[in-house]
């Protein structure tokens, strides 16, 4: 598995500050994809278990209040294996900080009983369609994804939307 890129200070990718991580590879291709460098999944750098305690160190800070993970595909089935090891760790070591992860999977068809969604707090799910496209829309591209709370959507078996 590789990542594209880690970002220390994000405020464009969920709520405060941030640490947001880019993940290598994805096979949708969306048009109009606002990261199209991470596509490739040769591209990048490995992603190692000294990546893991780098991203973990950056969100030791106080400043920073959560995690994102984005990519290219961070579910994808080459990178959820690794995407599940850093949300786990990211949860073990920081439970009062939120982890938000971005896939163009869908959390009640693609998702339900993958191990990673026990970590997330929020999922923005769905491909990006260009003609969807609103930018107004808070937290995702187009009007077709959702940002979904996962931990209450696990509790009552049933998709609810994340409200802020």
């Amino acid at each position: 598995m590789r990542y594209h890129k880690i970002r220390k200070m994000d405020i464009s990718n969920g709520p405060g500050v941030r640490v947001s991580i880019f993940m290598q590879g994805c096979t949708f291709h969306c048009p109009q994809c606002f990261n199209p460098e991470t596509h490739d999944f040769a591209g990048g750098k490995a992603f190692t278990d000294e990546t893991i305690a780098q991203v973990l160190d950056l969100c030791a800070l106080d400043h920073i209040v959560g995690l994102s993970i984005l990519g290219g595909e961070p579910l994808h089935p080459q990178n959820i294996e690794g995407t599940t090891q850093l949300a786990k760790a990211f949860k073990e070591k920081f439970p009062q900080k939120n982890l938000w992860v971005w896939t163009g999977y869908l959390f009640d068809r693609d998702l339900k009983d993958q191990e990673v969604l026990q970590y997330i707090d929020v999922l923005v799910d769905g491909l990006f369609v260009e003609a969807l496209h609103d930018f107004r829309l808070k937290w995702r591209g187009s009007k077709n994804q959702r940002v979904i709370d996962v931990p209450a959507s696990l509790k009552q078996q049933n998709i609810v939307l994340f409200s802020d």
